[in-house]
């Protein structure tokens, strides 16, 4: 039977949720805030106000680097989640990138792999499915639809995109085909063979297994549905006793059908105020907190400052040569060369370091 681990209370009704990969960070949309949790202490780090509308969707990068939300307002965002932890308390962090080229509200986000040098998709009422390029911010495919798009996902070799539309349809979209075209339109009498068909009612969720073969999708006609891809025949199709807002496929734990298996420790209960803003009594005097990248008291940058500035000349650097300024261009070349001879130095010494630990003969 399942069991309830832990009830946590949130500020308000959460309309979207997400985990980061590494397991370290929560992130929940409550009206138009994103509430930003520690998980193994459950401290609130953050809480960002940047959407005008309530939000619709979260998703995390695969490296645990960035994150995505979309909202009522139309707009995507892109945070850099450390230089929304390193942010004082009375700051709120930009983000990275802002994406408006939607006209009505987003539905949902996908990230496919290469954490911040990946692609994101987007999906949206105004009929459109856009592909994003995350470390330049550029819009790379922007694909039109008969109908409104409710959920996205993109296949592990990102050959393909799915889109699931309101009318229940589900549309295949490749994305090497040829001639490349930045606007395409979606015509489904012409290419009927990249739709599949059976749900009755809009189609909420997406999910791609690892191996690219099979398809999983929910809907509010209350079933879930199993597709091969390649036939794009219905599997196998799960009926539920309500609309079905999430599924996904996912590898299953090692211990999961091992009955005496529970989490080793327990979750903690979130806070609903903002570390650092509590006064001492209420943070008791258990254990040590360690921030990542608190600013610093003496003067000069920080190295988290320091990386981000060398992270955003490198993707200006082809910006700065075309319009000549080669000068310019040395001198962020440079600097990039020598942070690559900073990070070898302490990578060998860290092996050096590791190595004669290991090494060293046992007493």
């Amino acid at each position: 039977q399942d069991q309830l681990q832990q009830k946590i209370i949130c500020p308000g009704p959460v309309t979207c949720l997400t985990a980061s990969p590494n397991g370290l960070y929560i992130l929940a949309g409550v009206a138009e805030s994103i509430y930003l949790w520690e998980v193994s202490n459950g401290n609130l780090l953050a809480i960002l106000n940047r959407h005008y509308q309530d939000l619709t969707c979260l998703c995390f990068t695969d490296d645990s680097s960035h994150f995505l939300s979309g909202a009522k307002d139309c707009l995507a965002l892109v945070w850099n989640l450390y230089s929304v932890l390193q942010a004082e308390p009375s700051q709120i962090p930009d983000p990275r990138h802002v994406w408006s080229r939607h006209s009505l509200p987003i539905t949902d986000l996908c990230c496919g792999f290469g954490g911040p040098l990946a692609r994101a998709a987007t999906a949206s009422l105004d009929q459109t499915a856009k592909l994003w390029e995350i470390s330049s911010g550029e819009l790379l495919l922007s694909v039109l639809f008969d109908v409104g798009i409710m959920a996205v996902t993109l296949d592990l070799s990102e050959y393909h995109m799915f889109c699931g539309g309101m009318d229940g349809s589900i549309f295949q979209v490749d994305l090497c085909a040829w001639p490349v075209q930045r606007d395409r339109t979606f015509q489904t009498e012409r290419e009927n063979g990249k739709v599949f068909k059976g749900h009755r009612n809009q189609v909420t969720c997406l999910s791609v297994s690892t191996d690219g073969s099979l398809l999983l999708s929910g809907s509010h006609d209350e079933t879930v549905r199993l597709w091969d891809i390649q036939s794009k025949q219905c599997l196998k199709t799960m009926n539920h006793k309500g609309p079905v807002t999430n599924a996904f496929i996912v590898l299953a734990p090692a211990n999961m059908f091992n009955p005496d298996g529970k989490p080793s420790v327990p979750l903690p209960k979130f806070s609903k105020h903002l570390h650092g803003t509590e006064s001492n009594d209420e943070q008791g005097s258990e254990g040590v907190t360690l921030r990542l990248g608190l600013h610093q008291q003496e003067s000069g940058e920080s190295y988290l400052e320091k990386a981000e500035r060398m992270y955003s000349q490198m993707y200006s650097t082809r910006e700065k040569n075309l319009v000549g300024d080669q000068e310019h261009l040395t001198i962020q070349v440079s600097e990039l060369e020598e942070e690559v001879s900073t990070l070898r130095k302490i990578n060998k010494n860290l092996f050096d370091f590791s190595a004669r630990i290991i090494t060293k003969p046992a007493k």
